[in-house]
């Protein structure tokens, strides 16, 4: 049974198909990730081929069907083109790689209206506010991480359960947890997490003011959630949009 549907969108990505067709991937409010074809929506004065870009926040009307994987766009309208992103390099990097978790990560069909308004919410941060772009997409990555299940768990020592474990050399074990300066001795590390990190993760996961003055802090935060990530789901090969967008 086929039923006409409205939902908002992010466009994830699109290829041509056939002569004059558009199949394009999008991750919805309403169905969750989902594919759909744009008929004619190669066509130059195609109003919905021109809407329906990658990145852009749409409301869509889709002719849906269950039983077919690939369902019917018959209109769209642009809710936000995010153009500052689009004309800034680093900004675009970031959009990039929240694009790519969404597309290789989240499960087709899947609803989970607090994601969609969590990249609504960091692609308009993204797009207009003054906090570094690596910030952003550090208060979204791990944000993600909590929606897929995989949260990074910060209060306390995993084996000890000591607290007060702030301003102490600490380290990660990704089979067991955070290990505070004493348990850490006695298990192995996957990963380093000193004073700066661990303040800096936890401003992150807890949405707190960030005063950075080492970029370095940002970027080690984002190569260990992507081991975090990497770890919990095998198939997952970490983020390629920053590598291509060095």
């Amino acid at each position: 049974m086929n039923e006409i549907v409205k939902t908002e969108a992010i466009v994830l990505s699109k290829l041509n198909y056939g002569d004059s067709s558009k199949i394009v991937s999008l991750y919805t409010n309403e169905f969750g990730k989902l594919s759909a074809i744009i008929k004619g929506g190669r066509n130059a004065k195609s109003k919905i081929g021109l809407v329906v870009d990658v990145l852009n926040h749409i409301q869509i009307i889709l002719y849906k069907k269950d039983t077919r994987e690939i369902q019917v766009i018959s209109d769209a309208s642009l809710l936000s083109p995010f153009l500052k992103i689009k004309d800034d390099f680093d900004k675009l990097k970031f959009a990039q790689a929240i694009i790519e978790l969404l597309q290789k990560l989240t499960v087709e069909h899947e609803i989970n209206h607090r994601l969609f308004r969590g990249v609504i919410r960091i692609l308009a941060l993204l797009n207009s506010s003054n906090e570094m772009p690596i910030i952003l997409f550090g208060r979204f990555f791990i944000f993600f991480l909590e929606e897929l299940g995989y949260a990074i768990q910060l209060d306390e020592c995993s084996v000890c359960g000591k607290t007060n474990i702030y301003n102490k050399e600490l380290s990660y074990n990704l089979e067991i947890g955070i290990l505070c300066d004493e348990c850490r001795h006695n298990h192995l590390e996957s990963y380093v997490i000193n004073p700066e990190l661990f303040n800096y993760l936890n401003c992150l996961k807890f949405n707190k003011k960030i005063e950075l003055t080492n970029v370095s802090v940002a970027e080690k935060s984002i190569l260990f959630m992507e081991k975090y990530l990497m770890f919990h789901i095998p198939d997952f090969r970490g983020i390629q949009s920053l590598k291509i967008f060095k």
